[in-house]
């Protein structure tokens, strides 16, 4: 996992970006029957939500938090389900 803090056109940390798109494919695992390694894929999970929900980014944007939520979402190539992680 890269700990660059560089922006994207978006203005979303680099470093986001990528906990967010790692998320989504740890969580998608999880959703196969049956997934391999079940408790690793949940300590995870459980760390990469914290991680992106505990971003320094966020403390920054509490007026946008909630757009900015659904840009990170887009910019990790996720479709917007209409939900806060």
């Amino acid at each position: 996992m890269a700990t660059s803090t560089t922006s994207t056109p978006l203005s979303l940390p680099r470093d986001l970006v990528d906990a967010e798109r790692e998320r989504a494919v740890v969580y998608h695992a999880l959703a196969m029957p049956r997934p391999q390694q079940y408790t690793d894929l949940r300590r995870r999970l459980l760390r990469l939500t914290a991680r992106v929900h505990y971003h320094p980014y966020w403390s920054a944007r509490p007026a946008g938090a909630a757009a900015a939520r659904v840009d990170l979402r887009r910019d990790a190539g996720q479709p917007d389900e209409g939900c806060a992680s």
